[in-house]
């Protein structure tokens, strides 16, 4: 979510401080350079017919077969630089500019507005832009950058045009070199085709966490904010700022003071973020949404992957992914972690999650409709091609197995049957099968329930959203939404118990797990495994080990 700043400059020389989102850890003071956002305004319009369309649509053609060229270069750039997995955000670039049918739609647009190949390929990307902007997911919201970036880019080629800054007469401010560049969002290309071993950090106001920008950001090493909307307008260049990626906080024009803190900042920063060792009495598990995110979790010393976003992966590719193509990223992850057990939850689409290749209908209330296990059952192309490539998977290392969404125990009972009809002929034995125990309904039922299922997950997020009937992404009611109520607690410790009685291990993967106030809570309640997001491990353990 983006927070809105006022339309005017900010003063000159006066300490300005704003709250954004952090994306990518650090502490860094620079002078600010501003992104060309302005390059591809006022783009002509004039007509063109007949002959002059087949011409404007050899441009187009020639421009996508160079972008091509040019992000393959990344490509290989980018897997020698920093990984393989992050290499891969641009074989999904490449895959959209390969697309037919969106190549078809420029095509038509060319003929039908009778217009340069600018504007055609402007038109055809733009409303791609907007339909992934107005949806209610962050992850995908996220991928409308690629977009975005892939209109920038064909855009450029189309023009001759390279992606520049635009500090009028700072040679210095060319390719970013000691600033903090500040840009309307946060792409790949801005992320890696200006000078990234100077570069100070990134101040933008579109671009979210789980942006393809964000995650080379932090494989970069480079402090970056984003949500401040309006902010490229707002600087000019050479303004002063002070950056804190851990917390968000925007410093223009910092003071003396707030300059003379940075050290002490930097310090705090490195302690919270210190990799440490496993602590007694809590195991610390990491969450993922992709295979590159391995990386992070075992330098963090993650004791295993506690949720494994599935969808996440379809969400990258754009589309749809085969048995062997699933196969391939599980695998990856389960060798990388080394033995040490990988859940895998099944793809959870569905509410706040769906992109137009699920060939999903609108629904009234989503979060009450067709998703999780229902979604599933009813979808043996997307349960079948991923059951299979689990259990390959399995042979590999310990592989653990998450259904989402389970409303009670038949339900469970008919998703564990559709799984094994799926992995018939495959060697399934060694999975475990468990629940994500997010529904109120489930919950109550979690003494019968975790007699038959191996183990079991808390989803706090969903738990609490359903708990107290409350839409967690609705301002007008989210002061419901407030895990320190005592009956939410009550509910977790019911779920410890029965899986204590059943001997059966139960885990905590919600956003209170991460928050270091709630771990004594946490383990008051019986729960002896939590999963968090890589970064916030050290945290965790460290309120784990005060509490001792």
């Amino acid at each position: 979510m983006a927070i809105h700043l006022f339309s005017i400059m900010i003063p000159y020389k006066q300490e300005t401080r704003l709250q954004g989102i952090p994306v990518s850890d650090g502490v860094a003071v620079a002078r600010v350079c501003l992104f060309n956002e302005d390059r591809h305004n006022n783009l002509a319009a004039n007509r063109v017919e007949g002959e002059g369309a087949e011409r404007e649509w050899g441009r187009v053609e020639r421009a996508i077969k160079l972008a091509i060229g040019r992000l393959e270069a990344l490509k290989r750039d980018v897997a020698e630089k920093i990984g393989k997995a992050e290499s891969e955000i641009f074989t999904v670039q490449q895959m959209i500019l390969n697309d037919e049918k969106l190549q078809a739609e420029i095509r038509q647009a060319l003929e039908e507005k009778a217009a340069p190949a600018e504007v055609a390929v402007a038109a055809v990307f733009e409303a791609y832009e907007q339909r992934l902007k107005s949806l209610d997911s962050e992850p995908l919201r996220d991928r409308a950058s690629d977009i975005g970036e892939i209109k920038r880019r064909v855009l450029d080629l189309l023009s001759d045009m390279n992606p520049s800054l635009m500090c009028d007469g700072q040679d210095h401010c060319q390719r970013g070199r000691n600033r903090i560049v500040v840009a309307a969002e946060l792409t790949p290309t801005l992320a890696l085709e200006l000078d990234t071993a100077d570069i100070k950090g990134f101040v933008t106001e579109r671009g979210g966490k789980t942006s393809h920008a964000a995650i080379l950001a932090r494989a970069l090493g480079i402090p970056a904010v984003t949500g401040l909307a309006g902010v490229h307008g707002l600087v000019g260049c050479g303004t002063e700022v002070l950056l804190n990626g851990h917390t968000g906080e925007v410093i223009f024009w910092p003071s003396e003071q707030a300059k003379a803190a940075i050290p002490a900042l930097r310090n705090k920063v490195k302690a919270e973020s210190e990799p440490m060792d496993p602590v007694p009495g809590l195991a610390v598990m990491a969450n993922l949404s992709s295979a590159a995110d391995a990386e992070e979790a075992l330098a963090f010393r993650a004791e295993g992957v506690g949720l494994y976003r599935t969808e996440f992966e379809f969400f990258a590719a754009g589309r749809l992914l085969s048995e062997d193509e699933q196969y391939e990223r599980y695998r990856r992850v389960v060798e990388r972690m080394a033995g040490r057990p990988v859940t895998f939850r099944l793809i959870d689409i569905g509410g706040d999650k769906t992109a137009p290749f699920f060939g999903l209908e609108r629904e009234t209330n989503p979060y009450l409709g067709f998703r999780g296990s229902r979604l599933l059952l009813a979808r043996e192309d997307l349960l079948v091609p991923q059951a299979r490539a689990l259990a390959r998977a399995a042979r590999h290392g310990p592989v653990q197995v998450l259904y989402p969404m389970i409303v009670d125990l038949d339900q469970f009972r008919l998703m564990r049957s559709r799984f094994d009809e799926a992995t018939a002929g495959l060697d399934a034995r060694a999975l475990r099968h468990g629940i994500m125990f997010e529904v109120p309904s489930a919950c109550l039922q979690a003494q019968p329930i975790l007699a038959e299922a191996d183990f079991g997950s808390i989803g706090t997020n969903d738990l609490i959203q359903y708990l107290f009937a409350v839409d967690r992404n609705n301002d007008r009611v989210s002061y419901d939404f407030v895990p320190e109520r005592p009956v939410l607690w009550t509910v977790i410790g019911q779920v410890a118990r029965a899986g204590l009685d059943a001997g059966k291990p139960v885990s905590i993967c919600g956003e209170i797990a991460a928050d270091p106030h709630f771990v004594p809570r946490i383990l008051e309640a019986g729960i002896a495994i939590v999963s968090v997001s890589p970064r916030w491990i050290p945290a965790v353990r460290r309120a784990a080990a005060a509490r001792k």
